[in-house]
């Protein structure tokens, strides 16, 4: 038997994904020694290895996100200056947008968010101060009492089994994996509306009930060529495909017609992988993380998209709380999805000008680091979520449920205020099609605060979230998942475990005790994380 080495850090961060590499910067920046696990060989989650642009609010530009979000926003652009051959009105453009998708205000490329995130860490990597096991999953927690011990690790190339024990851990991972392993009180999929009197929610809860996930594909177009992929093994059935969700899909799934969740109806987007225009609303330039005229080259090849889009959303089942051999069996159904879309857009999808595909769109497995063009892990829209101390509801966020709550008209009505907030985020409550035959919510909500209450679990005294996995419902997590909330909550967990070794307390005494709580939000200004708002207008 391999014997399993043994590692002890001032805090443990499981999780090396959008949140888990912001709070373990925060960590850092405070004086701790940290280890951060990630299940792949990249960092960066949701912005780098699912492959997703960022998705902001419309003020981003200005306001609304920590420094440290700013920071790595500002440092993206900086690198396509410093080393890409940017056109000079590009180069100079304060707001590069290097892709120029119309998703976000910055569409990059996975590798470009995957160097920065690096140099962010490369210091405290150099120094020891900073342990980052990649390619590693956990295996165990060791729990005593409320309090988790230590984490077991197995490495997924290897096989070798390693300890990680610290005063605190965080769980940052994709789907909230340590939570079933220690024991701590999780909710999954939707609650019932007598539970959290949401507008919005159903009156039975279903825990099966999940956004579906995203295996997002990279994409360039090579007019004249053929680079079409063997047809995927379970392309007949994806081609064929009538979705059963209620409200009703408006027919094929791969077809160009799609259920637009905002207004209730089908809509249809064209798609033209030759397009040009940025203001064009075409899936093609949607999520575009390469526009080639923004280049100087001589050959400058050809734009890149990313395809993240209602016809490869995979809703057929989930991933959580299953036996392994099915969670596999989804996961696989998720990649054949995106293959038989790519397939289908290369042969038979059908065009403006009456012909079938598009030949020359190619995987471009070299922008995403792996072999068959699809990302290196799946896009988790909806994490398993702590049942904790104070959970934000759409009652706390909704545009329509406030105005209903509060009495208040539109353009007076703010979202609930919260004494112990650690941060600030804003998105429309945007929910996918989910696992239980539910169909897409897209409604307006509020700029919002992040109560700490959401970051403590009900009784694990070590255990907090730093990611997707704090005190949300299936409804609001529709505005917590985007980029810089998650990055956010990752800060504030790993500003709240720093203080807590400092202050020698437990984090609920954080909330609990006024003199400790306004400390504590005095480390997070100091860090440059904003804890309310401006007088702003509903998303």
């Amino acid at each position: 038997m391999t014997q399993t080495s043994a590692h002890r850090f001032d805090l443990v961060i499981a999780g090396g994904g959008t949140g888990g590499v912001a709070a373990a910067l925060a960590a850092l920046a405070a004086g701790l020694r940290v280890a951060l696990t990630e299940e792949t060989d990249w960092i960066g989650g949701q912005l780098t290895q699912q492959a997703v642009p960022p998705d902001e609010h419309r003020w981003i530009e200005s306001f609304g996100c920590t420094r440290g979000y700013r920071r790595f926003r500002n440092e993206v652009r900086t690198y396509y200056r410093r080393h890409y051959p940017l056109k000079l009105t590009r180069r100079s453009d304060p707001h590069l947008n290097p892709g120029m998708g119309w998703v976000s205000r910055l569409c990059f490329e996975p590798r470009v968010g995957l160097a920065v995130l690096e140099a962010f860490l490369a210091p405290y990597e150099a120094s020891g101060q900073l342990r980052v096991f990649l390619r590693s999953k956990v295996e165990a927690v060791d729990v005593q009492g409320d309090r988790v011990r230590a984490i077991t690790m197995r490495h997924l190339v290897d096989g070798h089994r390693f300890e990680l024990t610290a005063p605190f851990f965080l769980d940052a991972t994709e789907c909230g994996d340590l939570l079933p392993l220690a024991g701590a009180e999780y909710v999954t999929g939707t609650e019932s509306r007598s539970e959290t009197h949401e507008p919005h929610a159903p009156e039975a809860a279903d825990p099966a009930n999940m956004q579906g996930i995203t295996w997002c594909p990279a994409l360039d177009y090579r007019a004249g060529e053929d680079h079409t992929i063997e047809r995927p093994t379970d392309y007949a059935f994806w081609r064929d495909h009538l979705p059963r969700l209620d409200p009703p899909w408006p027919g094929k799934l791969l077809a160009w017609d799609y259920f637009d969740a905002a207004s209730g109806l089908p809509r249809s987007l064209p798609f033209d992988p030759s397009a040009n225009d940025p203001h064009s609303l075409d899936l093609w330039t949607y999520r575009r993380v390469r526009q080639a005229a923004s280049f100087e080259l001589p050959d400058p090849g050809g734009d890149i998209s990313l395809i993240n889009w209602p016809q490869n959303d995979y809703f057929l089942g989930n991933i959580f709380d299953l036996p392994e051999d099915e969670a596999r069996r989804h996961l696989e159904g998720a990649r054949q999805l995106s293959l038989s879309l790519v397939h289908w857009l290369q042969t038979e999808a059908p065009r403006a000008d009456g012909g079938q595909g598009w030949p020359g769109l190619r995987l471009r497995g070299d922008v995403v680091g792996t072999t068959d063009g699809l990302a290196k892990y799946p896009y988790i829209r909806e994490s398993r979520r702590i049942r904790a101390e104070f959970t934000v509801t759409e009652n706390h966020v909704g545009l329509e449920a406030r105005m209903a709550e509060t009495g208040q008209p539109r353009d007076t009505v703010t979202a609930a205020t919260f004494a112990d907030s650690v941060g600030i985020g804003c998105y429309r409550i945007d929910l996918h099609p989910a696992t239980g035959g539910v169909n897409g919510v897209d409604i307006a909500s509020l700029p919002f605060q992040i109560p700490l209450g959401a970051l403590l679990p009900l009784r694990m005294e070590n255990l907090l979230p730093a990611a997707k996995n704090l005190g949300v419902t299936h409804i609001t997590n529709g505005c917590f998942r985007l980029h810089p909330v998650e990055w956010n909550i990752g800060e504030a967990a790993g500003l709240l475990a720093a203080f807590c070794l400092r202050a020698g307390c437990p984090p609920r005494a954080v909330r609990t005790k006024p003199e400790l709580l306004r400390a504590y939000q005095a480390d997070l200004e100091n860090y440059g994380i904003p804890l309310a708002w401006p007088r702003i207008t509903p998303v």
